[in-house]
């Protein structure tokens, strides 16, 4: 499962691309909003930073297909080979993805809040399906269950697209889909950092450094022990 930082703040993207092996960055419209910034200047800052060969995600604001495609192959002429357009599953959507991957982009599909609009865009040609797994619960529904069933449809229909799952509210959302062995995953910074923060780790490291130190004094480590 690949792994994106669902945000547009560069200094959390830089923190998060320091410690943990990250496979690219997802975007949305409310997302770049919070930065006060242009959105191209902020999505050009983080595609220097992350470099041409990772995955950059970008969402189109038309409603009509036509503009949609327009925005599209600006978006991907200014951003780069490797930026996949977000485009929403919505019937102007499906004609969108339809003509843009047929000119070779890279296509998510967005808004994804149901299996059949999955399968939909699967056909369309998206690389990408993007369910958002915590807005399906709050709906009533089980975001889990829903992306497990869309993984099964393209599977069992032959269809080539992936799934990037979004939305999540918690590791253990996340886990359950690594498990599964869906696609991608886009998380936010949030929870990011509760993937592996936990306080018996924490005790059990500052055990280990207690001891040794006991046995070879404070501030040693297996740099300077042996002096």
């Amino acid at each position: 499962m690949k792994f994106l930082i669902d945000d547009a703040n560069i200094q959390k993207i830089r923190e998060i691309y320091d410690l943990y092996p990250v496979d690219g960055v997802t975007t949305n419209p409310s997302i770049l909003a919070k930065s006060g910034r242009n959105p191209y200047e902020v999505l050009k800052e983080i595609r220097e930073f992350i470099g041409p060969d990772a995955e950059l995600h970008a969402q189109v604001i038309s409603l009509t297909a036509d503009k949609m495609v327009e925005e599209g192959r600006k978006m991907a002429e200014i951003l780069g080979k490797n930026t996949y357009i977000k485009i929403p599953t919505i019937p102007e959507g499906l004609k969108a993805m339809k003509i843009l991957s047929g000119e070779g982009y890279n296509i998510t599909a967005t808004a994804i809040y149901t299996p059949l609009q999955a399968y939909l865009a699967a056909k369309a040609g998206a690389d990408y399906a993007a369910p958002y797994v915590n807005r399906i619960d709050n709906l009533g529904a089980n975001g889990i269950a829903s992306t497990k069933c869309i993984q099964n449809i393209f599977e069992n229909n032959g269809l080539k697209t992936q799934i990037l799952a979004a939305s999540f509210k918690n590791s253990q959302q996340v886990q359950e889909l690594c498990e599964y062995g869906v696609g991608a995953a886009t998380i936010g910074v949030d929870v990011i950092e509760g993937l592996i923060k936990n306080a018996a780790v924490d005790s059990a490291v500052n055990a280990f450094i207690k001891d040794f130190e006991g046995l070879c004094g404070e501030g040693k480590t297996m740099l300077n022990c042996d002096k």
